[in-house]
This record gives C-alpha cells, structure tokens and sequence, in this order.
C-alpha cells in the first residue's frame, strides 16, 4: 500500500533552524526528505569549517537526516548560483553598489531550482528555517514577518515568487530563537548547540574587499581605481585603494583623514573614483527611487512602511509607482541611509507588499 502522507521537502543548511524546520514537519506526519544545497567550493577554506552549505555543513544535515530517519540529497546548484548570486555581489560593488546576495540567493536558488527538485521528486511543498510566515488571506497569499522581531527574516523572502506562496512552508515563523534551541535539544538534534553562521558563506573571513579583488583578477576585470577621500566641499581628506571597500553610511575603515571630525561615507563616485565623507546626516536620504520592483500583494501607491538594511526598522514612508517597474519612496521622518544596491522593502504592519533595489541617484 502507497503512503499517503503528503511528501515536503525540507531544505537543510547544516545549521539548527532547517533542522527543526524538519523536524517539526516529521512530528506533524508528513513524509520528509531533506535537500542540502552544494553551492560553492569551500575546499580549502574556512567555509569548510561550518559556514551555510560548506563541506561540514552538509555532514550536519546529513545526520540530522539519519537521526529523524528521512532520506538526504545533496543538490548540486554552484554554476546557478556563481551566475545569479556571485557575480552580482562582484559587479554591483565594482559600480560602487552595496549588494545583498542573500536576497539574491532566496530570489534565484532556494525558491527556483529547488522548488523544480523538490517537484521532481513528487514534493506538494517545499519548507525551510526562515523565522518568517505565510499565511492565506483575502487577495491570495500573503508573507508575514515572524513573530520574533530579533530574527525575523522576511526582509531577505521579498523577492521568492509571489506564485509560489502556496507551497512554501516556514515552520518556525511563530517561534523565537531561545525556542527553536530548546525543541531542538529536546529532540536530540545533533546540531542542537551548532552556532549561527554570521558571515557570507562565500566570503568567509569577511573582507568583501579582497574576495571582489580576487575575482575580478579571475574575470579580467579592472578594479576601480585608486582615488581620494573628500568632503562635501571637495577638500582632499586622504586617499583609498578603490571604491569597493566602501558603502554609504561606513564610518570604520577610512584611514587616517586629514579632520578630527568623525565621519561617514555620504556618496561613491566609482568613475571619478572619489569618496565623499561627512556629518552622519549628510548621508541621510528623504526620497530615493527602487528599481526592479517585485509585488507579493497587489500594487499600490501611498502610505507604508520601508525597510532598507536587514539590521534597521521599516520606517513610514509614502510610495508611488513609476513606469518602468520603479518606485518613488519619500520618507515621513529624517530619511534613511541607503546606498545604490540594497534591498528595499515595503510592508502594512507585518506583511510584506514587495520590493526592490535602490536606485542610483
């Protein structure tokens, strides 16, 4: 006799969160398989010491899997994610552009290609650890923060496809941190006390700087030029090695300028290979423009809220579509700090309407 149960895919990282995503989905009677995503080369590396989808990683779900007796493959996606996630953390900071390649990855890897997988194999739905939820209302689906303000990650999900809703599952979007590790030890997860990955899995020592370097020499690729570092009024302050070691709004790692003043990058010319510095508020923006807009509830004008770095709060604003697929966001307050390429994001209250990316000026 065939098992009736419905069949989910649960994509495990290594880390705990995908675990007791799996877990949970187990205890609720569904049948499970767990997919690990290969998505790059850590050999070699400190990645393989435990970062999202290195080496150790993968043997972390692959036990976990052993452990609630469900089936593990491994998927191998690296040729679509250098393509989709890697070259564009590359290209956007030779422009002068501060990239999110987690949006990126959620955008074209965790919920395209595996979503075809988990389809291939009979799946009805697809699950993962983000502490986010999807619930089904009047004009569709709708994508949720989760319920947890310190972890919530729907500001990194606005650009999955809105037509998938349906068939994705976030278990853990009701839950806290200080829960899923006490369920997970209560389980006997075997990654139950694993810590989280804080860096970019392909950058794993964190200097986004050097990892650009590299692979624009491995592209042939120029690095932007050196140039100088100025203040609003064009004074030469000092010098750099070149724009993609910097974002709007840094204040660490200018080197030693020629002021006492404390200051922050406000605007990066990568033509002209200037620096512009100043007061904090110099890089404050009333309005910007979001390009590539991506809808998860039906379009619309007028008030919301935005959120612009995945460590800030939407803050309100007033939209208005433009042609184009582009947005006109205009903040009520003193403006954020945005720079060309990040994420912008808008919500009503906990749902998520939709995004972009910041435009440059």
């Amino acid at each position: 006799m065939s098992d009736a149960r419905p069949l989910v895919v649960a994509a495990l990282s290594g880390g705990v969160d995908s675990a007791l995503a799996a877990a949970e989905l187990v205890a609720a009677g569904h049948r499970v398989v767990g997919m690990t995503m290969r998505l790059y080369d850590a050999r070699g590396t400190i990645a393989g010491a435990g970062r999202c989808c290195g080496p150790r990683d993968v043997d972390d779900a692959r036990a976990v899997c052993r452990h609630l007796g469900i089936p593990h493959y491994v998927i191998d996606l690296e040729s679509e994610f250098t393509a989709a996630v890697v070259d564009d953390f590359v290209e956007a900071y030779l422009a002068g552009e501060t990239p999110n390649p987690c949006v990126r990855c959620n955008q074209h890897i965790k919920f395209t290609p595996l979503l075809a997988h988990a389809r291939a194999i009979g799946a009805e739905a697809l699950a993962t650890g983000h502490y986010a939820r999807i619930e089904p209302v009047a004009d569709g689906w709708a994508l949720r923060s989760g319920v947890d303000p310190n972890k919530d990650q729907s500001y990194f999900l606005f650009s999955m496809p809105g037509d998938e809703l349906p068939v994705v599952q976030f278990p853990l979007g009701g839950l806290g941190k200080g829960e899923v590790r006490a369920r997970a030890a209560a389980l006997g997860l075997p990654n139950a006390a694993k810590p989280e990955s804080q860096e970019i899995c392909f950058v794993p020592d964190g200097d986004h700087a050097g990892f650009v370097a590299r692979q624009a020499l491995r592209r042939g690729k120029a690095l932007p030029v050196r140039g100088d570092i100025v203040d609003g009024g064009g004074r030469v302050l000092g010098h750099h090695e070149g724009v993609h070691q910097f974002t709007i709004g840094q204040h660490k790692g200018l080197g030693n300028l020629a002021t006492s003043e404390r200051m922050f990058v406000t605007a990066l010319e990568p033509t002209t290979g200037r620096v512009v510095v100043g007061e904090r508020t110099a890089a404050h923006r009333q309005t910007i423009e979001v390009k590539d807009v991506r809808w998860l509830a039906p379009p619309r004008d007028g008030a919301c809220a935005v959120q612009v770095r995945h460590r800030g709060s939407a803050q309100p604003a007033e939209v208005e579509q433009r042609e184009g697929g582009r947005l006109v966001v205009r903040f009520a307050d003193e403006g954020v700090i945005a720079a060309p390429g990040q994420a912008a994001v808008l919500y009503d209250g906990d749902r998520v309407l939709g995004g972009g990316w910041v435009a440059r000026d």
